[in-house]
């Protein structure tokens, strides 16, 4: 399989683990000028934005998939996501960012990752 087809796998499996957990889907795959989000969601029982990046992996011969979140894709990450602020007018209200780790079917979400 492919690194393409794993990874919209792994999207997958993620957001119907979102959905599970209450939490209502806004995007999926956002992108504007500046970079992309994997999935963007609302968490009504904490009243919060999270945008949400997803790393699909098969094995952990590399390490975990949260690795590949350096410093550099959490900035572009953020600056993203305050672009999708801006856009919709929710700078007032309270946002997380999450990742999503699939790893051999196996789903770990790292709340307030960075």
């Amino acid at each position: 399989m492919n690194d393409a087809v794993l990874g919209a796998r792994g999207e997958i499996l993620a957001v119907k683990f979102l959905k599970k957990k209450g939490y209502k889907l806004i995007s999926k795959n956002y992108k504007n000028p500046i970079g992309e989000i994997d999935i963007i969601c609302y968490y009504p029982k904490n009243e919060e934005y999270v945008f949400v990046e997803v790393k699909t992996r098969s094995s952990a011969s590399f390490g975990l998939p949260s690795e590949a979140v350096n410093l550099r894709k959490q900035n572009k990450i953020r600056q993203t996501a305050t672009f999708f602020l801006k856009q919709n007018k929710l700078l007032n209200c309270k946002i997380r960012f999450d990742v999503i780790e699939v790893l051999e079917n196996k789903i770990n979400q790292i709340e307030y990752a960075f």
